[in-house]
């Protein structure tokens, strides 16, 4: 596990200093709102995710174990926290993360897998192409948005998605590699799409 840059306020803050529990505060609101938004994608419902998350901290700072460094320990309460918010906000009973048959079956193959010269994650770094990654995130199935927001962007390992969303890892996988050739497809005309060659179709079968 790499070393912890936040240990030092946590242990801090697991001794009672506030302080520096306001300080971890201060330097994750703004990235456990930016979740807690691809999650529930409505504006009031993620500041109340992002209350509910560092009140949990604060309960719970005791039980971090050091399994993982604090960011991801801080960023998997989000996403509990935010599939709960769904939950109650859904009329049907519950917002279900797990195991799906159809997962086991290989990814779906779109039409027209355009190429990507870069990267997920590089993509994700460019301001002017956040709003627009955020919004195609918003019309992929919560499923496989959230693992790649979780492995590509949050930087967790497969295992470590794997166990915030209660999957398996091979699930994890899949699902991903799902939610990127579906970026890919939607970005195709933003990014990194070459001119067919003459003569071909543009949208062809692979």
């Amino acid at each position: 596990m790499p070393e912890d840059p936040d240990l030092r306020l946590v242990e801090a803050a697991r001794s009672g200093d506030y302080p520096a529990f306001e300080s971890l505060v201060k330097k994750y609101e703004s990235r456990v709102h930016r979740l807690a938004m691809r999650i529930v994608r409505q504006r009031q419902d993620a500041e109340e995710v992002v209350q509910q998350t560092f009140l949990s901290v604060l309960e719970h700072l005791g039980e971090f174990r050091r399994e993982s460094v604090f960011a991801t320990w801080l960023l998997r309460i989000a996403t509990n926290h935010g599939l709960a918010m769904l939950r109650r906000r859904a009329s049907r009973p519950t917002v279900s993360m797990g195991d799906s048959s159809n997962d086991e079956d290989g990814p779906s193959r779109p039409e027209f897998i355009a190429e990507w010269r870069q990267p997920p994650e590089e993509i994700a770094q460019q301001r002017e192409t956040r709003q627009l990654l955020t919004q195609v995130l918003d019309e992929l199935d919560l499923k496989y948005s959230l693992v790649f927001v979780l492995r590509d962007l949050e930087g967790f390992s497969i295992q470590e998605t794997a166990e915030t969303l209660h999957i398996s890892e091979d699930n994890v996988k899949v699902r991903l590699l799902r939610a990127r050739l579906m970026l890919r497809e939607r970005l195709a005309q933003v990014f990194g799409v070459g001119e067919a060659a003459e003569g071909e179709p543009r949208n062809k079968n692979v």
